[in-house]
């Protein structure tokens, strides 16, 4: 499994919705990849700040400025 692959399945991982076989490919890259698990541990830490943000809502504008940026950030291939 690639870098890519591994970063396009974190959220399935952390939401437990990855299939056995997909889980133990992405840990056996996690084990093996620094920059992977910095990530992952990144994305965790994400994940436990905005928890405190869960009641404030996201202004309309600011939503699709984020939703255009993933689209971007998509089509780029990055």
């Amino acid at each position: 499994m690639k870098c890519r692959e591994v970063v396009e399945l974190m959220t399935d991982y952390l939401e437990g919705a990855l299939a056995a076989r997909d889980r133990e490919r992405f840990e056996q890259h996690i084990s093996g990849c620094d920059g992977c698990r910095a990530y992952l541990a990144q994305l965790r830490a994400t994940l436990r700040a905005m928890k405190s943000f869960e009641d404030v809502p996201i202004p309309h504008r600011v939503q699709e400025e984020l939703v255009q940026a993933f689209r971007d950030w998509r089509a780029t291939g990055c």
